[in-house]
């Protein structure tokens, strides 16, 4: 049922609100307008058009090669489907990392030529000074810590972070550090629940899992894995909720066998 007419637009500030009375924070990935119509119509909260675009619209193994003009031009047509929903989009990898000018400028281009509502960073100390630069314009930030798939040439590897002392500490740190430059929000990826329910309790801003267990203040997916659209990857933390895969495998069998068979279109289907 949809409720885009009955409720609000989702705000950043709504967001807080939403974690200071305990309510949880529901947000998925689109790409493009039709899925975000739907997605946006069922009452999602956030919608982030994710760099895994690379990744499920485009077929790269890596989240990497996509590039700010493809980011734009996926936000942007998300942007034109969605009424309720705050639109975070992700910086893409070598556009804010190393240069805090390029970043703003990233992000400027992001906001004005998409019309969305925030764009989200990965990583911590490291890249304070893009945040604080991003920030100071006006432009809303949401960091993101974990598993950070920019990085998996650094990491080797997308098993589970933050499992030992050091790097869980490291995490916490950053973590407070996004949140007193003025983030938003924050994303953590595939570390241990118990350290995701930790960072949720010291943090005032709200904290979003993929794979951080039930402790955080919402959960976040790829709609294309939790659909079932996307079948070849089953980690722990997604829950598939349809399995599109294979109704629409089925769909289109049968349309090639109707076509082929000539029974499609039949006398009602011609004018």
């Amino acid at each position: 049922m949809s409720i885009e007419s009955k409720v609000k637009a989702v705000t950043t500030y709504r967001l807080s609100e939403m974690k200071q009375r305990g309510e949880k924070i529901s947000m998925l990935t689109s790409y493009d307008y039709s899925m975000a119509r739907i997605v946006d119509r069922a009452g999602i909260d956030v919608i982030l058009v994710g760099d895994s675009a690379a990744n499920v619209m485009a077929g790269y193994e890596t989240t990497l090669p996509i590039t700010l003009d493809d980011m734009i031009y996926h936000a942007r047509s998300v942007r034109r489907a969605v009424k309720r929903a705050l639109i975070v989009v992700d910086l893409p990898f070598g556009t804010y990392q190393g240069n805090s000018k390029e970043a703003l400028s990233s992000a400027i281009r992001i906001m004005k030529e998409a019309e969305t509502d925030a764009v989200k960073l990965e990583g911590g100390e490291e890249i304070l000074e893009s945040v604080h630069r991003i920030l100071c314009s006006g432009i809303p930030v949401m960091g993101h810590l974990g598993l950070t798939p920019q990085s998996i040439h650094k990491y080797g590897t997308y098993n589970v972070r933050a499992r030992e002392e050091e790097e869980a500490d490291k995490l916490i740190k950053d973590a407070k550090l996004l949140e007193e430059a003025g983030c938003f929000g924050l994303v953590l990826e595939k570390i241990p629940a118990e350290l995701g329910a930790r960072v949720a309790k010291e943090l005032k801003i709200p904290v979003i899992g993929i794979g951080a267990g039930g402790g955080v203040d919402g959960q976040v997916l790829v709609v294309h894995d939790m659909l079932g659209i996307n079948k070849e990857f089953s980690p722990r933390f997604l829950r598939r909720y349809a399995d599109l895969d294979t109704i629409i495998t089925d769909a289109v069998a049968n349309y090639v066998s109707d076509v082929k068979g000539a029974i499609f279109p039949n006398e009602s289907e011609q004018y």
